[in-house]
């Protein structure tokens, strides 16, 4: 079937030529192929399966809806489903971290959100430029696209590099306090900087390298916002829903975003996203920013049912225990391959391992899934392993993905294809070139 594929499918395709198989079936962290091979999922839809594949309360509470005759499509009229989520969103998320925002259902994907927020802050501050930073992802749609770093998804034709500028993230100047330069653009008549209407921000930067914002750093972010009367806008699409540990991944700086974008795990696989809005904001008049498909009804019975893993602590709890067993193993790792130059980030259950070589980190993902296990990388290189297990995985089941990616980081190592694996007096500038020219 994967010759259909090729055959057929626009050369657009990503993920299906890294992970060569047709997939039939999926429950927890497992996915089965039509051979019946079973792989553990570390990658869970770049983070839209939290909750793990056909999790069992979304599962029966979509069935039951479905056998029902519930509404599938409504545009934006009153349903129940949405009137059900809305509540216990309010009631499980919003009210216990004293929280007040509207919400804003856009079309169904995080970069439909991320139009929607900035489009909502050019419109509030009658300004049109706004600020991102190094590392940024957050969407391939034109306005999303122009806040996304990589140069990888820019093209000198898409005209999509307008109205932003990026600065530095936190780290990205090594230890250099980079908020300063900020203040110091948005401070100074002659930096060239228009005054934007709003600065955007990951706390941790997935795609971008697993990159983890400071809660300092990014309390000082929110007072220079605060200073220059800019919005701030937290991108949680990929770093919300439990991630991190907290529901929303800025719970721990005590920061308040003005705006926050909200998508992928949101409607537990269903496609799903959101705007959380300051109400002092909600300027817009009605039908000003529309879309098919803004709140699908599906999405909102399978994210209802999945709110109540955050009526108590448990999650919470098993995901820091979680966490600690991924920082720990790889820690191990970097110490029993003698393996300075590696380096572990992250929080909650997202964590990377930069290896340094996209080159060897491509290998180690290839022997993983020849081994029943898949995991992505991320970074401008692709040289960091990016861990998305499920956060309602088993203890047992993250214990056997850790160990088939152990085996496969050793597998690589003993057949290296990147020289400082052998050499550990290569620098890094070296190790680069090396990896570039390959």
């Amino acid at each position: 079937m994967l010759d259909i594929i090729a055959s057929l499918e626009s050369e657009v395709r990503s993920y299906v030529r890294k992970f060569p198989a047709v997939f039939r079936s999926a429950e927890g962290a497992w996915i089965t192929d039509i051979e019946g091979q079973r792989y553990l999922d570390f990658f869970a839809g770049a983070g839209t399966l939290n909750y793990g594949h056909n999790n069992p309360l979304a599962r029966q509470a979509l069935l039951d809806y479905i056998a029902a005759n519930g509404i599938q499509h409504s545009l934006d009229l009153a349903t129940e489903a949405k009137a059900l989520f809305l509540r216990d969103f309010h009631e499980i998320i919003l009210q216990p971290r004293d929280l007040d925002y509207k919400i804003q259902m856009t079309g169904p994907t995080g970069t439909n959100a991320v139009e929607a927020a900035i489009k909502l802050a050019r419109k509030v501050k009658q300004r049109s430029h706004v600020i991102a930073f190094t590392g940024a992802y957050h969407g391939n749609t034109l306005g999303a696209l122009a806040l996304t770093a990589d140069r990888h998804y820019h093209h000198p034709f898409s005209g999509a590099a307008m109205n932003v500028t990026h600065l530095p993230y936190d780290g990205f100047l090594g230890d250099f306090e980079t908020t300063k330069l900020l203040e110091k653009m948005l401070s100074h008549a002659g930096s060239g900087l228009p005054q934007p209407a709003a600065v955007i921000v990951e706390t941790i930067q997935a795609q971008g390298g697993i990159n983890v914002a400071s809660p300092q750093w990014l309390r000082r972010v929110e007072a220079i916002c605060r200073r220059y009367d800019l919005l701030l806008i937290v991108d949680d699409i990929q770093t919300g829903n439990g991630r991190t540990g907290d529901f929303f991944s800025f719970e721990q700086s005590g920061i308040r975003p003005d705006l926050v974008c909200l998508s992928k795990s949101l409607g537990g696989g269903m496609p799903l996203a959101m705007v959380l809005i300051d109400p002092k904001i909600d300027s817009w008049k009605p039908a000003e920013h529309t879309g098919t498909f803004r709140g699908n009804n599906l999405a909102f019975v399978a994210g209802r049912a999945l709110l109540s893993y955050w009526r108590d602590r448990s999650l919470a709890t098993s995901i820091a225990a979680h966490s600690r067993i991924i920082q720990d193993t790889l820690e191990q790792w970097k110490t029993q391959w003698n393996q300075p130059q590696w380096r572990l980030r992250g929080r909650g259950m997202l964590w990377g391992l930069d290896l340094v070589d996209g080159a060897f980190a491509s290998e180690v993902v290839r022997r993983a899934f020849d081994a029943g296990l898949i995991i992505e990388t991320s970074g401008i290189d692709g040289e960091v392993l990016k861990f998305l297990p499920p956060l309602t995985i088993t203890h047992d089941d993250l214990q056997t993905g850790l160990a088939r990616l152990g085996e496969a980081l050793a597998a690589s190592i003993r057949h290296p294809i990147a020289p400082w694996l052998t050499d550990p007096s290569l620098s890094l500038g070296a190790t680069s070139a090396l990896s570039h020219d390959a």
